[in-house]
């Protein structure tokens, strides 16, 4: 079939082509009655404005873009990522704005991304995550002038808006509980070394065990999946000095390292006290269910859009703190059996 074109609703609707324009893009130029009768004739027969026909007419997009820079295969299986996202479209299509979601294998290849959207009109502005502390997408971004909001922080974000979550004070927490049940020999299991949260999280981590005199604590790298979650379990769990409590950076990482402990024969939380980073039903269905830090992320999503929004309305760039995130003990944390 003939794809329908803005004659087409002109003709029908018997009025001239520069018309249906006005009304498509809410500009002034028709009364409200032809505007409705024009909405529905080009949505009777399915007319769409093409991305060109919008840029030169400087229509909103309505919609909002989020490139993500990691695999594929990693967002499918990480529950925090599902859970922002349907935050964001939750908001968004309570404002009737659509997301535009694309992967992308760099940052190079993103910053491309926002330059190709803008130039389209295809979004009205972007939302941007795993922020780098040296990011080259935060002047990108400014130089374009295309209304984004960071989710991630403190700092490191230019101009731009952001929303953020006190990641130190909730690995702190962390910490200060499992030394309160008598651990000593505390592991972490950290995300990507070039995330601003990992780094974030880390100095936190050296820095609370300096405090305690956790002599023994250390971090070892990981991506995130549960391969590398678990390969990180087996060489802290094989070392000579045995951690007897392990904090991982994700939910997935966590309950690998928890199928590895008892593969290796140690008891959960006998021999090895587990925590994960950001709660998830995942972690209420495993054996023991796991100890976990936890918070609203489809809140967190929804508070990210809802902030660019005002954005692409014209309000001022603003940096807010989110809620930070809290210990909810399970089964998968107790005192280290030399101090029952």
């Amino acid at each position: 079939m003939k794809r329908p074109t803005i004659a087409d609703v002109a003709r029908r609707a018997g009025v001239s082509k520069g018309a249906v324009s006005y009304a498509l893009n809410g500009q002034p130029g028709v009364s409200e009655a032809t505007r409705q009768r024009i909405l529905a004739i080009a949505a009777e027969i399915g007319f769409r404005p093409s991305s060109a026909a919008r840029a030169l007419s400087g229509a909103t997009a309505k919609a909002v873009g989020l490139a993500l820079c990691r695999p594929a295969r990693i967002l499918g299986i990480e529950p925090f990522f599902m859970e922002l996202i349907s935050g964001v479209e939750a908001e968004l299509s309570a404002r009737s704005y659509a997301l535009t979601l694309q992967v992308v294998s760099d940052q190079e290849a993103e910053i491309a991304v926002y330059r190709r959207w803008w130039a389209e009109r295809r979004v009205d502005g972007v939302l941007v995550c795993d922020l780098r502390t040296d990011d080259r997408r935060v002047p990108a971004l400014e130089e374009l002038q295309l209304p984004a909001v960071v989710i991630g922080g403190p700092g490191h974000t230019g101009g731009l808006a952001s929303v953020w979550s006190d990641d130190a004070a909730a690995l702190a927490e962390t910490v200060e509980y499992l030394v309160a049940l008598g651990h000593r020999r505390i592991a972490r299991v950290g995300g990507l070394p070039s995330l601003l949260h990992t780094e974030i999280r880390t100095e936190a981590f050296t820095g609370v065990c300096r405090r305690l005199g956790l002599d023994e604590a250390q971090t070892v790298w990981s991506d995130y999946t549960g391969e590398e979650g678990a390969r990180a379990t087996r060489r802290l769990l094989s070392s000579a000095a045995r951690p007897t409590a392990v904090i991982y950076d994700n939910d997935v990482m966590a309950i690998a390292g928890l199928s590895v402990a008892q593969e290796m024969g140690l008891t959960v939380p006998g021999d090895l006290s587990i925590v994960a980073w950001d709660d998830s039903p995942l972690c209420r269905l495993v054996h023991p269910p796991l100890t976990a830090l936890g918070r609203d992320i489809p809140a967190y999503g929804a508070h990210a859009a809802r902030q660019l929004l005002a954005v692409i309305a014209g309000e001022p760039a603003a940096v807010v703190q989110d809620e930070t995130a809290h210990l909810t003990p399970r089964g998968s944390t107790a005192p280290p059996r030399t101090e029952r």
